[in-house]
């Protein structure tokens, strides 16, 4: 087996140069169980990040190893969707049920980029208009359309975007127009911009507003629980429809309720979901209201999405979600990280603020004493934890805060240690810093 010094050496002479890679050494993960990995030089780690939120219920689980083998045995991998199949039925029907919107169609996709990607289409072609409102600091994908209404900079490559997007304020907290707003302040002085933008900057028909609960790339920024609610009465005010873009905040993971866009009192007209439900394979799709999904003209299908080894995956995922209720994992175990890293934040100058739901955590650096963005003591923490053991992500819009989305299955014990790792980690920093 090779090194990963030459491993790294052979992915930068045939991948491109803007594909990121975390480390001054990166690693190769080569088995993982339960929570933890270990990487090609036999180093364990216990993760925090899960493939960027993917690994949802943790790495080999036998229940979804068992299912996708049973499948594979028929020696059917494939037969599109051209075809009945049973296990896209029975996922579609359950996720249908979940999702809350009455009378919901589901379509599955590779991605949530495509899943994206569809949301837009039916809603511009529902409303007949290319008019799409977005959100600061967001980020939905990596196609043209997706990356138009991705409102970070650096994760938008391009703005040709067939799209007329106009763009409302995030829910950063520390900097702009909602710093320093109490919840109620920040909702009335949200709307009012939803409302100033409506009259200023678009014309006729819009077609829709998408959104995340939780901005994921952003740095887990988001709005007090409520703001949603406030923004769908001016929308409906307009027939406006509203897109849930729930990539990151689906299946449990804000602990508290299942779906992000539940804290907010409202049911979208569309969801967007993928990673957790997959669990690692590559499972995603849209779930809507049948008026609006139904609204396309032309036949259209994904080759791919929804095949029967990735859709027998996403059952045994969400079976496991439900019948182990993670999402109540999630918040137990998410409560003890969250006020741990709060306690050491109240001793480190560099911590601006400890946000997120659940086993969504996010801590963001800046210069002791002021809000400028560090990315030093961001990227100080990243190495340190993966020095003790711990693999954790990075984020946000100056690229300055660490977040975390361990797999729903993390037990308190591995929270406890985690958390000392990252504790320690940060202290480090602080101190590289005086």
């Amino acid at each position: 087996m090779t090194t990963s010094a030459d491993l790294l050496a052979r992915h930068q002479a045939v991948m491109p140069s803007w594909m990121p890679l975390y480390y001054a050494e990166p690693i190769e993960i080569v088995s993982g169980s339960g929570c933890r990995v270990t990487d090609s030089a036999g180093r364990s780690y216990l993760d925090f990040f899960g493939g960027v939120l993917t690994t949802s219920i943790g790495y080999d689980v036998p229940e979804v190893r068992a299912a996708v083998q049973r499948q594979l045995d028929t020696g059917v991998a494939h037969t599109s969707t051209l075809y009945l199949i049973r296990s896209q039925v029975e996922l579609a029907e359950k996720i249908a049920r979940l999702s809350g919107i009455p009378d919901a169609r589901v379509f599955f996709t590779n991605s949530g980029t495509e899943a994206n990607e569809t949301a837009l289409l039916a809603a511009a072609t529902y409303r007949r208009s290319h008019q799409i409102l977005a959100v600061r600091k967001s980020y939905h994908g990596r196609s043209q359309a997706a990356m138009g209404v991705t409102g970070t900079g650096t994760w938008a490559a391009s703005k040709l975007s067939p799209f007329n997007v106009s763009w409302l304020h995030s829910s950063d907290r520390l900097r702009g127009v909602f710093a320093g707003l109490s919840d109620e302040q920040h909702i009335a002085a949200a709307v009012a911009d939803l409302r100033e933008v409506l009259a200023t900057t678009t014309a006729g028909d819009v077609a829709a507003l998408i959104a995340e609960p939780i901005q994921g790339v952003g740095g887990y920024i988001h709005g007090p629980d409520g703001l949603f609610g406030a923004l769908k009465e001016v929308l409906d005010e307009h027939g406006i429809l509203f897109i849930s873009d729930e990539v990151q905040t689906g299946w449990g993971r804000t602990g508290e309720h299942f779906w992000g866009y539940q804290a907010h009192g409202i049911t979208p007209d569309l969801i967007t979901f993928a990673k957790g439900i997959g669990n690692g394979f590559p499972l995603a799709g849209v779930v809507g209201r049948a008026e609006i999904m139904n609204s396309l003209s032309a036949i259209s299908f994904s080759t791919f999405g929804g095949n029967p080894v990735v859709t027998t995956a996403g059952n045994a995922v969400l079976d496991y979600i439900l019948d182990h209720d993670l999402q109540g994992n999630a918040a137990r175990v998410g409560r003890l990280l969250h006020e741990g890293l709060r306690s050491a934040a109240e001793r480190h100058r560099i911590v601006a603020e400890v946000r997120g739901k659940g086993l969504m955590l996010a801590v963001e650096f800046v210069q002791p004493g002021t809000l400028t963005p560090n990315v030093v003591a961001a990227n100080l923490v990243l190495e340190e934890c993966k020095r003790g053991g711990l693999l954790v992500g990075r984020g946000g819009l100056y690229g300055n805060t660490i977040r975390m989305g361990p797999p729903l299955t993390l037990s308190e014990e591995e929270a406890k240690e985690g958390l000392d790792i990252l504790v320690a980690a940060i202290a480090t920093a602080d101190a590289a810093q005086r």
